[in-house]
């Protein structure tokens, strides 16, 4: 049985700086697809880009693409906190980082790292703790892969080995709450303070 990864709350995209292999792009873009992404981007790609057989589930046709010919020419959602996955010494090990409910994720080119002007406009930088650099289709599957298992509502992890001993907490939806119903609200608070 297969999980909606979409149905947690906020959204993610991510893309890549600079790239310039078609089947990384391509890679890329199928696991973005198959992670629940909202959108992918491209930054200062090489040309010839244009097709990728590698994307096999043919992603920009589930999810917006967008290529900016450099950086700042981004254009993010309002509220969307970009974040640079590269190995930097002060970059926050990916484990121990808290993901944004709105994010962007930037990667940095095959054989390259994200360029400074990229570095300066991402609010967290994270890294995946390996001993060198992995490929950047499997760096970004890694990310996407994180985010879900943090902010998704899983089982928790078992202490031993196998599957886990309690079941995924149910969602619980709250009650509607009109604009009436928060005047109401703020009335009587402001009378409660008038008797004291």
């Amino acid at each position: 049985m297969t999980r909606d990864v979409t149905s947690m709350r906020g959204y993610f995209g991510i893309g890549v700086e600079g790239i310039s292999k078609p089947m990384n792009l391509g890679n890329l873009m199928r696991s973005a697809h198959a992670f629940g992404a909202s959108f992918f981007f491209t930054v200062d790609a090489h040309r010839g880009l244009e097709k990728v057989g590698s994307d096999t589930s043919r992603a920009p046709a589930h999810m917006p693409l967008y290529n900016w010919s450099h950086v700042e020419a981004m254009e993010l959602p309002v509220g969307c906190t970009l974040v640079g996955v590269e190995l930097t010494d002060d970059a926050v090990e990916l484990p121990s980082f808290g993901h944004p409910r709105r994010a962007a994720y930037v990667l940095g080119p095959e054989r390259g790292s994200l360029s400074p002007q990229m570095q300066a406009c991402c609010r967290h930088i994270v890294k995946i703790p390996a001993r060198f650099c992995i490929n950047v289709a499997t760096a970004g599957a890694i990310v996407m892969y994180d985010r879900i298992r943090s902010l998704g509502a899983h089982a928790p992890r078992p202490v031993h080995e196998g599957a886990p001993s309690e079941e995924r907490p149910e969602h619980v939806h709250g009650a509607p709450r009109y604009r009436s119903q928060r005047q109401d609200v703020a009335r009587a608070k402001s009378a409660a303070r008038e008797d004291e």
